[in-house]
């Protein structure tokens, strides 16, 4: 099987979960560190899927990574080559198959619910699991692209993740361990304080106490949807 590429975008956020759960199904996959340097390919053609992880910047930003990036998940998207997004990731993937990126109402970092939509696409993705506790760490939020089935929305932001046949979109953090959560309350230690107003953002201090109730649910829920976007990868 040819890998999976799994692009980083800064040195904190990489596959956490994910990177475990492909090495446990025996799926070879390869890590491409924007953040240090690392070109973006200019064809999906080498891989069997795409991943792309969070960051701090903005899909907006005038970046000279970004444009390529976009190229490559509609070329990925015009040969049949899963395509799967977190927060930044997912943003991403809105963008380039036509959605937009604007801010979020509010900031949402930490722990909160999402509800599952009642439809066949989120059924397909989620089982009976009709609402969870994940991670949340972004002030901006994607639209639907055309041909996209929602999935996901939580109180403070409305799409939450969706879905288009193979390809999946998440705003949310399911990929999230322990280490990565205690990094990024210490990296973004200032940006929770600036945003402590919002009704959406905790403590650090809560943040790392729901670890052990919430994280192996999470897991529960990450390892079903990488389940399901595994299976369209190609032989």
């Amino acid at each position: 099987m040819k890998p999976i590429a799994i692009f980083r975008h800064a040195s904190h956020e990489g596959p956490g979960y994910l990177a475990e759960f492909l090495d446990i199904q025996q799926i070879p996959w390869q890590l491409i560190a924007i953040d240090a340097g690392d070109a973006v390919p200019s064809s999906a053609e080498a891989y069997s899927g795409l991943v792309f992880m969070g960051g701090p910047m903005s899909v907006n930003d005038a970046l000279p990574w970004i444009p390529p990036a976009l190229a490559l998940i509609r070329d990925a998207v015009a040969r049949d080559i899963p395509v799967l997004g977190h927060c930044l990731g997912g943003q991403l993937i809105s963008k380039a198959l036509g959605g937009t990126v604007s801010r979020n109402p509010v900031k949402e970092i930490g722990w909160g619910e999402v509800t599952v939509a009642d439809n066949g696409s989120a059924r397909a993705w989620f089982g009976e699991v009709r609402n969870f506790q994940t991670f949340h760490w972004h002030g901006e939020t994607f639209s639907l692209p055309q041909g996209a089935a929602h999935l996901l929305s939580s109180a403070h932001c409305a799409n939450q993740a969706w879905a288009i046949g193979k390809h999946l979109a998440l705003q949310c953090h399911v990929e999230m361990t322990a280490e990565m959560i205690v990094s990024w309350c210490e990296i973004g230690a200032d940006e929770i304080q600036v945003a402590s107003g919002s009704p959406a953002v905790q403590s650090a201090a809560e943040m790392q106490r729901q670890m052990a109730e919430e994280l192996p649910r999470l897991r529960e829920v990450a390892a079903r949807l990488y389940t399901t976007w595994i299976a369209g990868l190609p032989d």
